[in-house]
């Protein structure tokens, strides 16, 4: 079996070399735009492409406005900080993510509680998360207060895992009802839609990233998106250090962040968006032939999108039937040059996390235990 397999992934991308998990795909006018970034001499965060780019990223997936940052991770810093995340305050995720989840929560000060996932997304569950709040959570003020902390909960990040879309219509409302900010960690999701509505655009803030694995890349990079003038505007000036517009002075008014995106980075993510939807249709293409490949086998099952959403497939995932099953399979791949790779272990169990609260934990647990990622990289 597992021979097999690598030999269909060689097959997949025509090649007994190495296949990596995720390459880059340069395919449109990265050069040609990169050259008149350079030539403009505006390279870093001030120039067209910033610009334009913050327009064009928020008319694809459907908000207001769209604010470009270094990377990911700042983005869903900067969403915490304008969600009025303090010092002292605690914010509900799932323990299945990358850790720039829970390290964005803890640059603001605030802890982490972790609720389950939904199997089938391997997001946050809202049936877990309403079930956390109502055992252990009160209103007062208009603000959520855990019970055995009498710390305010002050927002939710649930992230679309691998790019599947979670039950986010059902936690937007559960936030609603508790008076928790709804913050989405769509860093990986650019593409997916639920229910015809793009992912990072049902909460009050959205942070996307592109790094060099994304579905689109500028070697690094996020966006904040939002439909409230307000805080967008408030992204701005806490992602370029505070500056008060002037015309020789350097007044800062507030300590910030230097995080806004050079325009050299800009200049190669208008060119990817160009590409986004062949790159989002050889997804979709990749998916049907490991679909059809994996139904030979009775213990290995291709997750799919689940009910509902339309996932950008940015990482194509299977799952094993035990432990010892998914670390053959690791282990045999990786030796015989395809990279797989288990997905994250729980921030649950990592050492600076394990003493936040968290509920049962078992669909997270089963996942973590089973889930192997395989090559996804655009075919063209």
């Amino acid at each position: 079996m597992m021979q097999k397999i690598v030999n269909f992934i060689q097959t997949l991308y025509n090649t007994k070399e190495f296949i990596p998990l995720h390459e880059p795909k340069f395919i449109g006018n990265e050069k040609k735009y990169l050259n008149e970034c350079i030539d403009s001499t505006f390279v870093s965060s001030v120039g067209k492409f910033v610009d334009r780019f913050e327009e064009e990223f928020a008319a694809y997936v459907g908000s207001k406005y769209a604010v470009a940052v270094v990377n990911g991770t700042a983005a869903l810093h900067v969403s915490l900080r304008l969600a009025e995340v303090q010092e002292g305050d605690e914010v509900i995720t799932q323990p299945l993510t990358f850790v720039a989840t829970c390290n964005a929560i803890s640059y603001c000060g605030a802890k982490s509680i972790f609720v389950d996932v939904d199997l089938d997304s391997m997001g946050m569950s809202p049936q877990s998360l309403e079930n956390f709040l109502e055992k252990n959570c009160e209103i007062q003020d208009n603000q959520c207060i855990n019970k055995a902390t009498k710390k305010v909960i002050r927002a939710c990040v649930p992230m679309h895992t691998f790019g599947h879309p979670c039950k986010i219509d059902e936690i937007q409302k559960i936030c609603e009802t508790w008076h928790i900010t709804l913050v989405e960690d769509a860093a990986e999701s650019l593409g997916s839609f639920y229910k015809n509505k793009h992912t990072g655009t049902f909460g009050k803030l959205g942070a996307f990233s592109f790094n060099g694995n994304k579905i689109i890349t500028s070697g690094g990079g996020g966006v904040i998106v939002t439909d409230d003038e307000v805080l967008a505007k408030k992204a701005k000036h806490l992602t370029t250090t505070a500056k008060l517009p002037h015309d020789y002075e350097y007044i800062h008014d507030i300590v910030a962040y230097n995080y806004r995106m050079p325009n050299l980075n800009a200049s190669l993510l208008v060119a990817q968006m160009e590409e986004l939807e062949k790159f989002l249709a050889s997804k979709r293409s990749l998916t049907e032939e490991y679909t059809n490949f994996f139904t030979q086998f009775d213990d290995i099952n291709l997750i799919q999108e689940p009910h509902g959403t339309r996932s950008n497939y940015w990482l194509q995932a299977v799952l094993l039937k035990d432990k010892e099953n998914r670390d053959a399979l690791l282990h045999y791949t990786n030796e015989n040059g395809v990279m797989t790779r288990p997905i994250w272990k729980l921030m649950s169990e990592l050492e600076m996390f394990r003493d936040c609260q968290k509920t049962d934990l078992s669909n997270a647990e089963y996942l973590q235990e089973r889930v192997v990622n395989l090559p996804s990289s655009v075919r063209l």
